[in-house]
């Protein structure tokens, strides 16, 4: 049963945030939009340090490295949801989270971000796990299959995987989703690609290779249009990939990060699967 909180934040979604992308107008307004401030909340503890220009923090001192990436479409930063998530997964994993902050856009583009979070795993001494929600999910697809054997496990939260948006079965989900919309999202992609075409398996990693990746899990609701690519991309894996695949019946986006009770067993399940594959 859906839960009444998951209801609340749906309709509350829809009427604030659904408007950010309703129209391909829309959406220019929110790429274009003035960029907020991205540090941690002064009561998280975390240090800084930069790569290729751009501010990492890392939250937690243990052994174990999870490196975070975080959704936004790529042109929004990092909120306190984000790093809510960042400290519990610390706290109750005892890893190190790292987290580089990538230029968003339009600014900057998709390859810039994964050169820099790639240049992030190589600097760690170790295998790292990759955890990341919405396009920060994308992006960790991204990431492993550019560092196959320097990555142990990843997790996605209802990754952005494909940014043509083509998939077929979104038409049905559309009308669901109280906060996403192809139409508001397309000139957003447009700007990430750097000029490259949408379908580049350097920036839709649904379209590169699927082969040797570690154990991944994913979590999505059925009320969120990266859902049919979500299924997509559990169809298309080898079939010696070890998945963890769970879909939560009438959740809105990115759920793990919300104030709703479904987000308490799927944050478990993500500190499960990091122990599970350190």
């Amino acid at each position: 049963m859906v839960s009444w909180q998951m209801h609340g934040v749906g309709l509350f979604t829809r009427l604030v945030y659904r408007r950010r992308y309703a129209t391909e107008a829309a959406g220019l307004r929110t790429l274009n939009r003035p960029k907020g401030p991205s540090a941690p909340p002064a009561s998280l503890a975390a240090t800084r340090s930069s790569v290729n220009g751009f501010p990492v923090y890392r939250v937690g001192e243990g052994e174990t490295a999870v490196v975070y990436l975080h959704g936004g479409a790529y042109t929004s930063e990092i909120v306190k949801q984000h790093w809510s998530l960042i400290d519990f997964l610390a706290e109750q994993t005892g890893c190190a989270v790292h987290v580089p902050l990538y230029g968003l856009s339009p600014k900057h583009h998709g390859l810039e971000a994964l050169d820099l979070v790639s240049e992030v795993i190589r600097g760690l001494d170790r295998p790292c796990h990759l955890v990341g929600d919405s396009a920060g999910g994308g992006l960790a697809l991204l990431a492993a299959q550019a560092n196959r054997g320097r990555v142990a496990g990843l997790t996605m939260i209802a990754p952005w995987l494909d940014l043509t948006m083509s998939n077929p079965g979104i038409d049905a989900v559309e009308p669901h989703d109280p906060w996403l919309f192809r139409a508001g999202l397309r000139p957003v992609a447009d700007a990430w690609t750097g000029g490259l075409p949408l379908d580049d398996p350097r920036l839709s990693p649904i379209h590169g290779d699927l082969d040797g990746l570690p154990p991944m899990q994913i979590l999505v609701g059925t009320c969120d249009i990266t859902l049919p690519d979500c299924r997509l991309l559990r169809d298309r894996l080898p079939a010696g990939t070890a998945l963890t695949y769970h879909e939560e019946p009438g959740a809105i986006h990115v759920y793990p990060l919300l104030p709703v009770p479904e987000a308490r067993a799927g944050r478990r399940a993500i500190v499960d699967h990091i122990r599970a594959c350190s």
